[in-house]
């Protein structure tokens, strides 16, 4: 009987142990920089920004020459109409400072682009790590790149080119 509970209880640590290796990891980053549409999007999103971000400087640019112009004018106006070029400016400011939020905000232009562009290859590439696993029978598939606390990992475990050759197939 004790040779019966200790087989039964090998058996268990056993089974356990292969239940336990039932995961993967993948390197996301690395699936989506080998494909080349996610590139060719980057390179478009990077091309936007620096467009957005030159045209916002350009407008603080604006907005500083037209308060040094109203500095210089000042003394030389009158009180209506100081008051009315400070309102202006304090409108253009206001101007300015919405352009920004509305190209370079977490709602703005370049984030729609980049959900745009980005999106459908994301679910192309989560649809195919998706696939792999349940093909492979793993229960888990954790992500190397967006995992703060892992210490180590097999290279064994490591399945981020199965991933690409099956994307690029």
């Amino acid at each position: 009987m004790k040779k019966f509970l200790l087989v039964c209880v090998i058996l268990l640590f056993a089974g356990g142990g292969v239940y336990a290796q039932n995961y993967i990891f993948v390197n996301s980053e690395k699936v989506f920089k080998s494909q080349a549409d996610y590139n060719a999007a980057i390179a478009q999103l990077d091309t936007l920004a620096k467009q957005y971000q030159k045209n916002v400087e350009d407008a603080y640019k604006m907005l500083e020459e037209a308060y040094g112009n109203y500095q210089v004018q000042r003394n030389y106006l009158s009180e209506t109409k100081r008051a009315t070029k400070e309102k202006e400016l304090a409108d253009l400011e206001k101007e300015v400072q919405q352009y920004q939020q509305d190209v370079l905000g977490p709602k703005g232009d370049l984030m729609k682009k980049r959900t745009e562009l980005i999106k459908p290859i994301q679910e192309r590439v989560f649809a195919a790590i998706n696939s792999y696993a349940e093909s492979h029978q793993y229960t888990m598939v954790l992500d190397v790149v967006n995992n703060q606390t892992l210490l180590y990992y097999s290279p064994s475990l490591d399945k981020t080119q199965d991933v690409i050759n099956l994307l690029n197939k």
